[in-house]
């Protein structure tokens, strides 16, 4: 099947703005008719369709930016969230959230659903179902047509759009250095499948520190769920098969699960075993005892993913250039480790 051609592919073979082309396209004055002629020309050879998101989006300003989200539990979106929402109503704009609930049917039917002409840009975090799939037209779509959107936490190489992650790798060679610091050995992973790409990179940080410092990458010592949801049977049997003196999780629920199991089995937290986990929300400051954690900065991430929106937004910049923000992770020590002051 043919590929559809688009605004940013005229734009591109016409050595012209995407502004330019889309205006043209709309018969404005602004464009000269020479190049006005040149690029109605060129749509009409090649059968140009316009996109019905595109053009909702682009024809009047909502003041709205939509966001979608993957979950509701997890306490890091909901930080994320907070942050969009406070910094974009300094702005003067509202926000519109979206759950996909980790599925990739969902996300794209929010995305059609908030670009029927409701808002003007997204912000969002991609669905496990997305990432698992590798399928992203949905974005591509909007991307190819101008429409701001930035992506956070959860980012995929093949979109070209704005992004903001924390330094996830960075986060976990830091929590594994801090075990090692404490004379740990076994040290255990409790993850999901990668192709989250935030579980990827803090595998990678882990293994990085582990092998910086000379112990062994066992592979038996990580416990690597299929989806964010809890498997208490696996947490169970991973614990009374495996030994360990200290766990790392991607999730501070993850690693509050298993607390309160190695706990029930008479060990002691942390002079039998340490835990840490990423997040640093609610669960890590009031578990039994305190969660140590990597905080994400949720907040901060999300007022700079609004900031960045707006910006494209409002400037209406014709330059195909992005940026990725990456906030450095903060280490807050708790009762779940030894406290080496």
């Amino acid at each position: 099947m043919k590929r559809k051609i688009t605004l940013k592919h005229i734009a591109r073979e016409l050595g012209v703005s995407i502004s330019t082309v889309s205006k043209a396209l709309k018969n404005s004055e602004e464009i000269g008719a020479e190049t006005k002629g040149r690029i109605q020309a060129y749509a009409k050879l090649h059968n140009y369709k316009p996109n019905n998101i595109a053009i909702s989006l682009k024809n009047k300003r909502t003041k709205n930016i939509g966001v979608i989200i993957p979950d509701i539990v997890h306490h890091f979106f909901t930080t994320v969230f907070r942050g969009i929402e406070n910094y974009a109503n300094t702005k003067g704009y509202n926000v519109i959230v979206c759950l996909s609930d980790e599925s990739f049917d969902k996300e794209v039917i929010n995305m059609e659903l908030l670009a029927n002409g409701s808002i003007d840009g997204f912000i969002m975090a991609l669905s496990a179902g997305t990432q698992q799939k590798g399928d992203y037209n949905h974005l591509k779509e909007v991307t190819d047509q101008g429409i701001p959107l930035v992506l956070f936490d959860r980012v995929a190489d093949e979109i070209n759009c704005d992004k903001v992650v924390i330094n996830d790798r960075e986060g976990a060679y830091q929590a594994v250095s801090k075990f090692i610091k404490d004379d740990r050995k076994k040290i255990a992973l409790i993850t999901t499948d990668e192709h989250y790409s935030v579980s990827r990179d803090r595998a990678a940080g882990y293994k990085q520190a582990l092998l910086d410092h000379n112990l062994e990458y066992d592979e038996g010592l990580i416990l690597k769920f299929p989806t964010m949801e809890i498997d208490e049977d696996a947490i169970e049997d991973f614990f009374n098969k495996t030994e360990v003196d200290a766990v790392l999780s991607v999730n501070e629920i993850f690693a509050i699960a298993s607390m309160r199991f190695v706990q029930a089995k008479g060990l002691r937290i942390p002079e039998d075993i340490s835990f840490i986990g990423f997040t640093d929300g609610i669960l890590s400051k009031y578990a039994t005892p305190g969660l140590t954690a990597v905080a994400q900065h949720g907040e901060k991430m999300g007022e700079i993913a609004a900031q960045m929106l707006i910006e494209k937004i409002e400037l209406e910049v014709e330059e195909e250039t992005y940026v990725t923000r990456m906030l450095e992770p903060t280490f807050v020590e708790r009762g779940s480790t030894r406290n080496n002051k």
